[in-house]
Parts: C-alpha cells; structure tokens; sequence
C-alpha cells in the first residue's frame, strides 16, 4: 500500500465516516422530535399543521371534510366521466361552491381559530374555554360550527348525488323491462312477419306450377 493510499483510506475512515455518522444522528434526532404534522391531500391551502395545535374534534371534522370533499370533486367535477378532472369536463356552480368552501372558507376558518390559539401561552386554554365577545360559543365551538356546517352541506350533497344515480339505475330497469318483458307485442309482430313470408312462398309456388302447365301446353 503506498503512501498515497494510506492517506486516502485514513481521510475515509476519520473524516468522512464520522462526518457522516453525525449528519444522519442529527437528521435522525430532528426527524424523531420534530412536531406531528397534518396534511390534508384534498385541502392543500391548509398546509402543514402540527396535531397539538388542533383539538381532536377539529381533527376529526378537518378528516371528514377531507374525504368527503374530494369524492364530490370527482362526483361533481369529472363530468365526461374520464376519470380526471380537466378544460374537457363542464364547470358547474355545485362544483364551483366545493372549490371554494375546501379552497377558501375551511383554510381561513382554520386559520382565525390557530390565531386565536396562539394568542393565549397556557397551551390555547383560552380559545377552548372563553366565549366570544356578544357571543355564546368559545373560539373552539365557533370553529366546530362552521366545519359543522360544511359537513352538513357536504352530507346532503353526497346524498343527492346517491339518489340521483339510484334514479337512473332504476330508470335503466323500467326501460329494459318494457324491452323485455312484452312477449305479446313481439311475438304478434313475429307471426305477422311469419305469416306474411308464407303467403309469399304458396304464392311463388303457385306461379311456378302456372307456368310448368303452361309449357307443358
């Protein structure tokens, strides 16, 4: 091994090595004490939230919300049926007001309760236990109203478009039944057709014997 080697296996093993071993104990020791955080795929303007700063009935709600949104995108958004939601589908106001309470209203809803939060240092006591002023309801219980309220909207949504496909599932049946199911009507037209394709054949037979007589003669 020559010198130059040496010097080179000596910089891996006390320079880079440690540098290393250090970089990923301290990436490993941010990553495991760093704040829960809470993502919602279907409400994007909502960011990052860390899981203390909410109590776990906006949680559940923000969760909720989530789902149900994003199914009535799809229902409500991909009106060609294609799978995605693009310029090819037709935009209506049904799916216009999604957007925006998702968007818009839910975010900054969130947004004024993590303010009113962090104005208080006793860990948000004061949002979940003061009532607003020329009001009845705490900071908490405002924001669980709104998130109930779009839940609401969004539940009667979900609703109205379940009925309306049952409508057209049932629709398909009576149209196939009546289809289907009128053997009378079908067969009478079948035996006109039969008959008529008889009287078609007795009559050509009989043109043909004419005209063998006639030869004949």
């Amino acid at each position: 091994m020559t010198q130059l080697t040496a010097m080179f296996v000596m910089f891996i093993l006390y320079g880079v090595l440690p540098a290393a071993g250090l970089y990923l104990g301290y990436r490993g020791i941010k990553k495991v004490t760093a704040p829960k955080m809470l993502e919602y795929k279907a409400m994007p303007q909502l960011g990052y939230i860390p899981e203390k700063s909410l109590p776990v009935e906006v949680k559940t709600a923000l969760d909720q919300i989530n789902d149900k949104g994003e199914k009535l995108r799809v229902i409500y958004g991909d009106t060609n049926n294609d799978g995605k939601i693009d310029d090819k589908d037709t935009v209506n106001e049904t799916y216009v007001m999604i957007q925006n309470l998702m968007d818009r209203h839910v975010p900054l809803a969130v947004a004024d309760y993590r303010r009113l939060h962090d104005l208080d240092v006793g860990n948000g006591a004061l949002a979940d236990t003061t009532k607003i002023k020329h009001s009845d309801v705490t900071g908490k219980e405002a924001l669980l109203e709104v998130l109930r309220t779009i839940n609401t909207q969004f539940d009667d949504l979900l609703n109205a478009s379940y009925h309306q496909d049952g409508q057209k599932l049932l629709a398909t049946n009576r149209y196939l039944q009546q289809r289907f199911n009128n053997p009378t009507s079908n067969s009478r037209l079948q035996q006109i057709d039969n008959s008529a394709a008889e009287i078609q054949v007795i009559e050509n037979s009989a043109n043909k014997e004419t005209d063998i007589e006639n030869i004949k003669l």
